[in-house]
């Protein structure tokens, strides 16, 4: 095996970590959760999406070495390799600093994210009660019709819903996800305000 090493075993150790200390902000900041909500709200936080976010934010992907192939086909964007890279950086820093040191930076990436995803823990999955409506009201399904613009590093994503061939709802993220989970929610809220009529 040639190259460079891998930050596999960092990203094992990174991953554990970040459960642990995922684990311990829930249990110790959201003590009116059950253990149900307490593992969804860690799973809002520790996915490669939400991990890629992050590594976003603090702009990791620039500071990746990666092969000239994946650095051509727009590796530092792309959110399994973020994310991966992410949890190595926790496994560094436990390596490096110790439980503290790895405590403090997960605690300073995630807890504002961890007390957002907490109050959203009861929000509908408008995509799913949408399907349900237009299933019961119309026998249909709704269409979901995708675009995007911008860059790769900063792609905003637009969703349009239509249901019976109209147009009921719009929204925009920065993942198809939200887009759709966004124009939805709209369509949800229009198509039942007249079905209640």
């Amino acid at each position: 095996m040639g190259g460079e090493p891998s930050n596999e075993r960092l990203e094992f150790l990174g991953d554990a970590v970040l459960g642990w200390v995922v684990a311990d902000l829930a249990y110790h900041h959201h003590g009116d959760l059950t253990e149900g909500k307490l593992t969804d709200l860690r799973k809002s936080v520790v996915n490669a999406s939400a991990l890629a976010e992050v590594a976003q934010e603090i702009q990791l992907g620039p500071c990746l070495l990666l092969g000239k192939g994946e650095d051509a086909a727009g590796g530092r964007t792309k959110p399994s390799i973020l994310s991966d890279a992410l949890e190595a950086v926790l496994g560094a820093v436990y390596v490096d600093g110790g439980a503290d040191a790895a405590f403090q930076l997960v605690q300073r990436l995630l807890t504002d994210r961890m007390g957002v995803a907490a109050l959203r823990l009861d929000r509908l999955d408008y995509k799913t009660v949408l399907q349900e409506l237009t299933a019961r009201e119309f026998d249909t399904a709704p269409v979901y019709v995708l675009s995007d613009s911008g860059p790769d590093h900063e792609k905003r994503f637009f969703a349009t819903v239509i249901v019976n061939g109209q147009s009921v709802g719009a929204g925009e993220g920065r993942s198809k996800k939200t887009a759709e989970q966004a124009a939805a929610e709209q369509a949800w809220l229009e198509l039942s305000s007249h079905v209640a009529e």
